[in-house]
């Protein structure tokens, strides 16, 4: 009786590591390729989006507006014109509000102070004379949805709208005093990061916008 044998398999071909190199390099150049492709196309309208919404809130923090102008800090001071060659997009800014009539109604200040689960994105308005805020927008948040989040909501913004700086965060309805906000119960980490940045936003920028106050000529 004859015993068949069977064959070795044959052996896979050798593939060079340069061949798998140069095709890694290839694809990863055309993926390259095709995101700057694809986000120079969706830019335009990213930012188009952005700067609607950015408008929509300045608008919601500034009662009464019928115009603002986009103040720049260039070298310590305030201007809504900067020098030839100046970059706008790396430079702070704040919005100065006018009414109608060409009255300042207020300054809306940006701000991105740490929450609970990300940074908190939001716009304030705010009075230098009066010392108070005017309105408060939550731009973006990754808050806990069902807690962190009811601070983006009415009647956590309502508070915001005639507060006294510097604003204390307090756990009950009970105002002491004009300073007194009260925090969204069971999420006083995400309101106590709102309150904390409004203060440290309107620190910063209080002596910025009183030597803008006092030198711009168009007034109050």
């Amino acid at each position: 009786m004859s015993t068949s044998q069977v064959a070795p398999p044959a052996a896979a071909p050798d593939v060079k590591s340069t061949r798998l190199l140069a095709t890694m390099g290839v694809a990863g150049a055309v993926a390259g390729f095709l995101i700057v492709v694809v986000y120079q196309l969706t830019l335009p309208a990213v930012e188009s989006n952005r700067a609607a919404r950015l408008d929509a809130a300045i608008h919601q923090v500034l009662q009464g507006l019928d115009r603002y102008d986009t103040l720049y800090l260039d070298d310590g001071t305030l201007t809504t014109t900067l020098p030839a060659g100046t970059d706008p997009r790396g430079l702070e800014r704040v919005y100065a509000g006018y009414d109608a009539d060409g009255r300042r109604v207020g300054f809306a200040i940006a701000a991105a102070p740490p929450g609970f689960q990300d940074a908190i994105s939001l716009i304030f308005g705010f009075d230098p004379s009066s010392r108070k805020t005017l309105g408060l927008v939550i731009v973006g948040s990754r808050e806990t949805p069902g807690l962190g989040d009811k601070i983006e909501k009415e009647p956590f913004l309502e508070r915001f709208r005639a507060a006294l700086l510097p604003i204390v965060g307090v756990k009950t309805a009970a105002k002491a005093t004009p300073n007194d906000v009260e925090m969204v119960t069971g999420a006083t980490i995400s309101s106590r990061a709102v309150i904390g940045g409004i203060n440290a936003s309107v620190e910063r920028w209080s002596p910025i916008l009183d030597a803008y106050v006092h030198g711009d000529s168009r007034g109050q």
